[in-house]
């Protein structure tokens, strides 16, 4: 099974209930969401449609990444960055909460290139993850600049799933649920956003998707594009 969707809602909920399988909730990362919002979500999807949210960024972000000026709230001084301290807890904790209310399936750990390969990150990481409660849900991780043996030691050491872009490498993790992340072209390292996929791009991932595959995908657009180059994917998958 390869479920397809994007990063946040491309287009109206009830068109996108339609037209994708599966959505990986952005609000959540920038903002704390109402209860009523969440369960009016989970209302209006159809069964059998699959939620996945991106952690606060308060679990992963320090207070000087730019994305908090997004935010409805002001960041504590040593937040983020998978510090196990009262703060990063507690807003695990209210990202918990959401992915109950939403029923989800996937939360999102997605880490800045600041939380870096070092053994002080893998020390913080082990003892976030021995502390929390994961609940129901699967963890996927997404980690940026680190090396493939990095990668490969933190997803399996940790339990989680890697995100990966399938245009980059294959995923690392043990388990039979890839979960991928397309964001747009690489230039020098840097992500840019304002992409859209050939044919001979989507092509090649869904090649790579198929041969990858072990018992599930889940595929997320998250380009500028997103919405119309994750539907001519769905449409190459079932060609």
């Amino acid at each position: 099974m390869i479920a397809v969707g994007t990063c946040g809602f491309c287009e109206g909920h009830a068109k996108y209930y339609r037209d994708f399988d599966a959505i990986e909730v952005q609000g959540t990362f920038y903002r704390l969401i109402q209860e009523k919002t969440l369960r009016r979500w989970r209302e209006e999807a159809p069964e059998g449609f699959t939620f996945s949210i991106k952690a606060f960024q308060g679990v992963t972000h320090p207070p000087n990444s730019p994305t908090w000026r997004r935010s409805n709230v002001r960041p504590p001084r040593d937040v983020g960055l998978l510090r196990p301290n009262a703060d990063v807890f507690h807003f695990w904790r209210l990202t918990l909460k959401e992915a109950e209310i939403l029923k989800a399936r996937f939360i999102l750990i997605q880490l800045p290139r600041s939380f870096k390969e070092s053994e002080e990150s893998f020390a913080d990481a082990e003892k976030f993850f021995e502390l929390i409660d994961r609940g129901d849900f699967e963890i996927a991780v997404e980690l940026r600049g680190w090396s493939e043996k990095g990668v490969r030691r933190f997803v399996r050491e940790f339990d989680v799933i890697d995100v990966t872009d399938p245009l980059v490498r294959i995923p690392l993790h043990n388990g039979s649920t890839n979960y991928y992340r397309l964001h747009g072209r690489y230039e020098n390292a840097r992500i840019v956003y304002n992409h859209t996929y050939s044919d001979e791009e989507l092509e090649k991932i869904r090649k790579r998707v198929l041969g990858w595959n072990r018992e599930e995908s889940f595929v997320f657009f998250n380009n500028s594009a997103m919405c119309n180059d994750a539907k001519r994917f769905k449409i190459l998958l079932q060609s």
